[in-house]
Formats: C-alpha cells, sequence, structure tokens
C-alpha cells in the first residue's frame, strides 16, 4: 500500500473529512483530493503538513525498515 493510501485509509477510519484534514493541513483542497487519488505526487512537506493536521507521527504511513 502506498503512503498516500494509508494517509487516505487513516482519515476514513477516523470519520474525518478530507476537506477538513486538508484546512488543517494548510493545503488547498484540489491539491489534498489529487494527493489523496495518487494524481499528485505526496512531497515530505506535505505529508509533514498532514501529519501536524492529524496529530500523529509519520511513521505511521511510513516503514522504516
Amino acid at each position: 500500500m502506498r503512503v498516500y493510501e494509508k494517509v487516505r485509509a487513516y482519515i476514513d477510519e477516523q470519520g474525518l473529512k478530507q476537506k477538513t484534514v486538508a484546512e488543517r493541513a494548510g493545503i488547498p483542497n484540489v491539491t489534498f483530493n489529487a494527493i489523496m487519488n495518487g494524481k499528485r505526487t505526496l512531497y515530505a512537506d506535505d505529508l509533514r503538513s498532514i501529519c501536524i493536521a492529524l496529530q500523529v507521527s509519520p511513521e505511521k504511513f511510513i516503514e522504516l525498515i
């Protein structure tokens, strides 16, 4: 599973709306939706902002080993 898919699944599991997460992360909604649909690259800065918005560590979505 790709990182953006893990993020999208987590957002769904938490019962959050993508629009809400995008606003909290400071990412335009159109850009956020493109990331969550795999149409735009999820850059490290974007992931950092999303993790801060979700109050989780990036390691939740990235396998380090």
